[in-house]
């Protein structure tokens, strides 16, 4: 073992930071510090001795003792530099190791008062230095081999040393990079602590460095597998150019659309199994083009994209009442539905909001579709309407699968595409039209859809992928809902939308159609004039619907011709009279049938409600020598002819106190028309009727022409409600009916009915047959 001993010592001392200097190592460092200049200035007016010592910590720039390593070394100044900006280059060389026992401090610089570590010649005769020196070279040799970074001129010169101490400082000074490694070595006075941590540090490094080669070996053939790849699309991508076929199979569009697309985790996986599939298939191969197709369809839905709703009521009413004039209660009832839809929203943020499919059932033109794009704007929604008039194919709900020629995605996941939004409002126009057949029950596919507990998982047969549709806003309209399957009605909420008085046509001509329509011509507000006399005669005489459409189209007429006499007659305006609405549109179309103003016998006013609207229907019934036959003609549905045999049930069995004649029915047939022949009628309200025109045909009494009635009718003679009635009173109104008579239970239907309207009747309510023939048939009392 070395002999160590020590001798104290004073040199001007110069901390250095990130930087470790053993005994026989020459190194090159600035020194640029004001105290470490003097310091240096000082040994060179000396014997030009330092003491180099290592920071603990390199930011700082006046360090203290604590700050500093204890153990450093004395070097020789051998050569100076000076730089530019009072810097200093030094060559040094490391001589003793040393110990740092106290810090003086001078005018300008620091001393150090250290203690020198004197050593002996090691004895390499010792079996454990021996044996320290040769594992040192092994594992200096093992590094070497896996880190490449030790030059072959180091190994041979540390071969040639006979000194372990010397052997261990050269090592570290030339292989070791870590401070704290380079450091722990330093502070090893003795040489065989030394090369023990010495090789410590090496088999450590082996360790690391053999696994920083697995990676980079991995990691190069990573690189060469990609560089291969590349190479090989490139030459794919030359072949296709050649070929006329150079987009056909390139993916890199869809991949980099593909990362910037938020689409749902099953989605994204099924798109990128695809777009990898089609880089695989050969060129020219007809299924790459039916792959890319539903790649590119998938990624341009609106995934994530979705707009912001207004819930501000006020607005809502604005936008609602600036295109629709009357329908108070539909209006009001779409406020309570944006209302608690609101309310839901604020309660539970982020969540799609399930409610109730609104569902607006009304006869056509009364605005049901108008309605739901003014909801659509009031709610600032994208918005799509899909017409379901004559759908019976399931596919065009759900779409064709995609190994079909020729498929394509359903129009529920064409319409998102269009809206380009997540929760656009969704109009499903005409949902009692559908039909099925042999392909498929559309309204069965439309249950899923329409369902808020499944269509957040809406998986169309195009797509086969799970799409969200709880975000969206189904609203649907229908003329009646006698024809929409019951489930699919379960599902919905029913708004009915009635059909408009004149007084309500009028003023929707007056605020929205003729304004319209003189836009729609180019015409300015003075240019044609039509007054409200006008209007009324043209509603009454040349339109007969529930809604307006006919009617915009009639003033849409009247606008052509006034252009037209305007550009014969050179004349800057017109004013629209009676005469001038005859020359354009002809002789009235309608004419107002008033009732007979003297009782009949067997003629009753009926009231109906049709598609179009409420009517008035007159039953027509005769009897005369027969064999009993029921003679029903008028273009009659099976309801309503049933109607008409449980009515002559009832006459049989009652007639005798209404003065109809015992055994009628074997020798006299029963004959009931109502006109018009040519329009088909249905529907069970029209029993009241036929019991009383039955009544008054088989007893000779007269039925009064001022009355109308409706109503169904039970064998016992009871009177059951119906529907429709602010329609048949409309139209009784524009009958000049004075007298009606309803069922009591409808009632409560009145509240509906204008005011004007409702007061021009004189009202009666009829619990049974008995009620109704002692108002109707002449000579009983009208109370």
């Amino acid at each position: 073992m070395p002999k160590k001993e020590s001798r104290n010592k004073s040199y001007p001392m110069i901390p250095l930071r990130g930087l470790t200097v053993f005994p026989y190592m020459v190194i090159h460092f600035d020194v640029n510090r004001p105290q470490s200049v003097a310091a240096l200035e000082k040994a060179m007016s000396d014997d030009q001795r330092v003491f180099l010592v290592t920071q603990r910590n390199a930011e700082d720039e006046t360090p203290a003792r604590k700050d500093l390593f204890t153990v450093g070394v004395i070097a020789r100044i051998k050569q100076v530099v000076n730089l530019p900006g009072d810097n200093l280059r030094i060559l040094a060389e490391g001589e003793k190791r040393a110990v740092l026992k106290r810090m003086v401090r001078q005018a300008a610089y620091v001393r150090a008062e250290v203690t020198e570590a004197e050593e002996d010649s090691a004895d390499r005769g010792d079996p454990a230095m021996e044996a320290l020196v040769r594992l040192t070279m092994d594992t200096l040799g093992a590094y070497a081999a896996v880190s490449m970074r030790v030059p072959p001129e180091t190994l041979r010169s540390v071969e040639e040393m006979k000194e372990p101490g010397a052997m261990a400082d050269v090592i570290s000074a030339n292989v070791l990079t870590r401070m704290e490694d380079r450091q722990a070595v330093l502070d090893a006075l003795e040489p065989a602590q030394r090369l023990e941590k010495l090789c410590a540090v090496l088999t450590r490094e082996n360790e690391l460095a053999a696994i920083e080669r697995k990676i980079q070996e991995r990691l190069r053939e990573q690189v060469d597998k990609n560089q291969k790849d590349y190479y090989l699309r490139e030459q794919i991508k030359a072949i296709q150019e050649e070929l006329g076929d150079k987009d056909a199979g390139n993916v890199d569009d869809l991949r980099e659309r593909l990362e910037k697309t938020p689409l749902s985790g099953e989605a994204a996986e099924k798109v990128r199994k695809e777009l990898d599939r089609i880089a695989r298939m050969a060129p020219g191969m007809p299924e790459i083009a039916v792959s890319r197709t539903w790649a590119e369809t998938v990624l341009d839905l609106p995934w994530g994209v979705e707009t912001k709703d207004n819930m501000d009521l006020k607005h809502a009413r604005e936008v609602l009442n600036e295109d629709h004039y009357a329908m108070e209660q539909v209006k009001e009832r779409v406020v309570e539905f944006l209302a608690a839809r609101a309310k839901k929203e604020k309660g539970a943020p982020g969540e799609a909001v399930k409610g109730p499919i609104l569902c607006f059932v009304g006869p056509p033109g009364v605005g049901k579709t108008s309605i739901v794009k003014a909801i659509a704007r009031a709610m600032g929604r994208k918005y799509v309407r899909m017409s379901l008039g004559g759908v019976r194919d399931e596919a065009e709900i759900r779409g064709h699968r995609k190994t079909y020629v020729g498929a394509m995605p359903g129009r529920i996941i064409t319409g998102m595409k269009q809206a380009g939004s997540m929760n656009p409002l969704f109009l499903f126009d005409e949902i009692d039209k559908m039909t099925s057949d042999f392909r498929g029950d559309p309204a069965s596919a439309m249950l899923e859809v329409l369902d808020g507990e499944q269509n957040d998982r809406f998986r169309d047969h195009y797509l086969e992928i799970a799409f969200d549709l709880s975000r969206v806003m189904f609203v649907t309209t229908a003329n009646t809902v006698d024809t929409i399957p019951g489930p699919l009605r379960d599902r919905m909420e029913i708004i009915e939308v009635p059909s408009y008085t004149e007084e309500e046509k009028l003023q929707i001509a007056k605020r929205h159609l003729v304004p319209k329509q003189r836009r729609e011509y180019g015409l300015k507000p003075g240019e044609v004039r039509i007054g409200d006399a006008v209007l009324r005669r043209l509603i009454e005489n040349w339109t007969r619907e529930a809604g307006v459409r006919q009617l915009e189209r009639t003033i849409g007429r009247v606008m052509r011709k006034a252009v037209v006499e305007m550009t014969d007659e050179g004349t800057e305006s017109v004013s629209v009279s009676a005469g001038r609405l005859e020359k354009y549109l002809g002789a009235p179309r309608y004419l107002r049938e008033m009732p007979e103003k003297e009782p009949l016998c067997g003629v009753v006013n009926g009231l109906a409600y049709t598609a179009v609207g409420g009517e008035t229907l007159t039953v027509e019934c005769l009897g005369m020598p027969g064999t009993g036959q029921l003679i029903l003609t008028g273009q009659l549905g099976d309801v309503m002819k049933e109607s008409a045999r449980a009515a002559l049930s009832y006459v049989r069995a009652h007639g005798a106190a209404w003065g109809v004649r015992d055994g009628f029915y074997k020798d006299t047939d029963i004959h009931i028309h109502v006109p018009e022949g040519a329009v088909p009628k249905d529907g069970p309200s029209a029993g009241v009727t036929m019991v009383t025109a039955m009544m008054s045909a088989l007893g000779g009494r007269k039925c009064r022409q001022d009355a109308a009635m409706t109503g169904e009718v039970t064998l016992r003679g009871r009177v059951l409600p119906i529907g429709g009635v602010k329609e048949k009173l409309l139209a009784a109104y524009r009958a000049g009916i004075r007298v009606i008579l309803l069922p009591r239970e409808n009632r409560k239907d009145l509240e509906e009915i204008p005011e004007h309207v409702r007061s021009s009747f004189d009202i009666r309510y009829a619990d049974c047959v008995e009620d109704v023939l002692k108002v109707v048939l002449c000579g009983e009392d009208d109370e």
